[in-house]
């Protein structure tokens, strides 16, 4: 692929996402201009542009849909759900015809083909006329404009120059002629030039005329009436008033390009090409006009005091060329890199960590000073190298939101539910990696949220709620992870009918007593699901189990909230990035294990006297803990003195405390996939491997092992009851 099909990808993508984005505003806004503005020069920008590589499928696909939203712009067409339904369609169709450029194929395969001309042959109905009801209101419309229009004129003012007769041309030709254009609603003689009888020369002129026209031509059309005695007249035309919202209008819609204040004029029809070079003219040579020569006037300045272009437009010309330099700006500040590059980079920065590491530990064992000194100096480098070149892929996870607004309108119409999408946090930045990966995730819980948690409009309204349901996503950071919301205000989890079918699936023995969190978390089990009936989005017993695997292979973790009746909530914790990560080293026998500092409370000593427990009284409140030694088997002695990490719920019992450590993290091989409580490993400075704990599998993990000890204590003390 050449390097401009890679851009216009690129590029076409974004200007894709801007559609269907505008797309979703304007269904729920139709009034929006700006909105429809915006979705129109996406379109033709990706026409352009297909057209600049010569993909000639695309240019000729995206052609159709231009004519569509033209003609929705010139409100010759109404904005309907139809309608926006099939742009969005189109929008499908055009991310399809992307995937087929970027393949390298000359056409579109077959099933491709076949889907773009069903919808041009929908999108045919609106550029043919449209739907009768949209017909009859353009029809309305343009009446209701007609009769707007007979007080509103453009007003043209003219004087004839002295020489005018001697040349052979009639005033009053003129007056007929534009008379032709249109139809003159008022004329006044304006006879100030007029000398005195004595002092009058019958072949000179001195005749002025002020005019109100009605007509449908354009500003460079009247001033053609004019153009043999251009030179011979002062000629000013202003437009009607509805004309300057057009005007506007117009400027608003010019391409991005770098204009002058003057061509933007002239590009929108307010300023003709003569008006300009007379306005410039009087700027070259402000004494001529009566200016300051040491103050040379703007040519803004100079166009409305000729009285040729209204201050308003002036106005809106000068903040379009702010809004194109700015974006310029932005732009000149931005540079494209591909995500290879970057992830070259944080790998060479992770083996640059290890060897600031390893310097550092040989500067301790030298005993030197100066050079422990220096390479102190060197992490603290390191470390801030880290931390930008980890900024470098960190992305605002609002994109990733937007585009559920979609799926949520296509899905609620599927369902035939009223829906809601509310969207927060959208800002909050976390690692381009992590944001590929939880987007499955996030999928399913949209999707079960809205399937099996909001309820149809008339059984919402029955209950007292609104009829309308609301999803929100919403993320923000917490403890050097990002937390990620999807809740709702639907009919919640239903306990008594998880706790059945876990029992009917033999999850639980029906004698088990369980408290309410603890039957909500059932529907993590694999295969569990309460659907009455196979659908389109679920009941097939393959998901939630997913979601959570999926989330844990982050290094993360996913819990859920529920009030029957009243709405549920699924938050997902992750960290910031999968790269590098500030740890916490600890030691077990000869073994070194990672805890991620974000995870780390605090650390205590083991007192002795808990050496048959496996909790212990922390200020108050019971604090279960985990011996790693135990744990992992590992050999030799308990030290003299333990002690224990303190993580969220837990503690983990280590020998050594060996302080911070910069983590670079190293999958682990695939032979390792099952093993729980490990999420990586990491080279220490020694070159030895480190183990990096997984703290919610690890705790997760002894919680089961308990557990099955305690029933199978339980089972036999009931054997044992029953022999006896």
């Amino acid at each position: 692929m050449d390097e401009l099909t890679s851009v216009f990808i690129q590029e076409g993508r974004e200007q894709l996402q801007a559609m269907e984005s505008g797309l979703l505003d304007l269904e729920q806004n139709p009034d929006n201009l700006d909105g429809i503005n915006s979705i129109f020069r996406a379109a033709h920008t990706v026409k352009g542009a297909s057209g600049v590589i010569e993909c000639h499928f695309i240019e000729s696909f995206m052609h159709k849909v231009e004519n569509v939203l033209d003609r929705l712009r010139n409100n010759e067409i109404a904005v309907s759900s139809d309608l926006t339904g099939i742009l969005l369609r189109s929008c499908d169709q055009l991310g399809a015809l992307m995937d087929v450029l970027e393949a390298g194929q000359p056409a579109a395969p077959a099933d491709i083909q076949a889907k773009g001309d069903a919808l041009l042959v929908e999108l045919a109905v609106y550029t043919s006329g449209g739907p009768a009801e949209a017909v009859l209101e353009v029809a309305s419309a343009d009446n209701a404009g007609t009769a707007a229009v007979n007080t509103d004129s453009w007003h043209i003012s003219v004087r004839f120059g002295p020489h005018v007769l001697r040349g052979g041309m009639d005033p009053l030709s003129f007056i007929r002629y534009l008379a032709s254009l249109g139809e003159i609603l008022a004329l006044e003689t304006i006879p100030d030039a007029m000398p005195a009888v004595a002092e009058m020369d019958p072949e000179s002129c001195y005749l002025g005329f002020e005019i109100r026209l009605q007509t449908r031509a354009s500003k460079a059309d009247i001033e053609r009436v004019f153009d043999f005695c251009r030179e011979d007249c002062d000629l000013r035309i202003l437009p009607p008033d509805s004309k300057l919202a057009e005007y506007v209008k117009l400027i608003r819609e010019l391409p991005e390009d770098d204009m002058r204040l003057g061509e933007i004029l002239v590009r929108c029809g307010a300023l003709t090409q003569g008006e300009l070079d007379e306005g410039l003219q009087s700027q070259q040579h402000p004494e001529s006009a009566g200016q300051a020569i040491d103050t040379p006037p703007h040519i803004g300045e100079i166009l409305v005091d000729q009285k040729v272009v209204h201050k308003e437009l002036v106005e809106a010309a000068v903040s379009k060329q702010q809004q194109v330099s700015e974006k310029k700006a932005v732009e000149a500040r931005l540079i494209r890199v591909q995500a290879d590059k970057l992830d070259q980079l944080i790998d060479l920065v992770g083996e640059l960590v290890i060897a600031g590491a390893s310097a550092n530990l040989l500067a301790q064992r030298s005993g030197q000073s100066d050079l422990v000194e220096s390479t102190s100096v060197l992490s603290r480098l390191v470390e801030n190298i880290r931390d930008s070149a980890l900024q470098l892929r960190m992305v605002q996870i609002g994109e990733t939101f937007t585009r559920f607004n979609r799926v949520v309108r296509d899905v609620s119409k599927e369902l035939g539910k009223e829906i809601d999408l509310v969207i927060s946090g959208a800002e909050t930045e976390l690692d381009k990696s992590v944001v590929e990966k939880i987007g499955d995730p996030l999928m399913h819980l949209v999707r079960n949220s809205m399937d099996h948690g909001i309820e149809a409009p008339d059984a919402r309204v029955a209950k007292g709620k609104p009829r309308n349901g609301t999803l929100a996503l919403n993320a923000y950071h917490d403890s050097g992870s990002i937390v990620i919301e999807v809740s709702d205000d639907g009919a919640g989890l239903p306990r008594d009918k998880i706790l059945n079918k876990a029992i009917e699936k033999g999850l639980v023995q029906a004698t088990q007593t369980l408290t309410d969190q603890e039957i909500i978390n059932l529907i993590w089990e694999p295969g569990f699901s309460t659907a009455d009936k196979v659908t389109n989005l679920s009941g097939r017993g393959v998901g939630m189990d997913v979601v959570r695997r999926n989330i844990q292979g982050l290094r993360g973790s996913c819990d859920v909230s529920s009030v029957e009746g009243e709405g549920a909530t699924f938050t997902i914790r992750l960290p910031l990035t999968l790269a590098i990560i500030d740890g916490f080293l600890v030691g077990v026998g000869r073994a070194a294990y990672v805890i991620p500092l974000d995870m780390v409370i605090e650390c205590i000593e083991l007192k002795t006297n808990t050496a048959d427990r496996d909790f212990l009284n922390l200020r108050g409140e019971v604090l279960p803990f985990v011996r790693l030694r135990e744990m992992f088997d590992i050999p030799g002695e308990r030290p003299a003195r333990e002690n224990i990490v303190v993580v969220q719920y837990a503690g983990i019992v280590v020998d050594q405390l060996m302080g911070e450590f910069q983590t670079v993290i190293k999958p682990l091989s695939s032979i390792f996939r099952h093993l729980r409580g490990i999420g990586g490993s990491t080279i220490l400075g020694s070159g030895e491997v480190a183990l990096i704990l997984d703290v919610q599998a690890l705790i997760q993990r002894n919680a089961r092992a308990e557990e099955r000890e305690m029933n199978a204590s339980s089972g036999l003390l009931r054997s044992t009851a029953v022999n006896q």
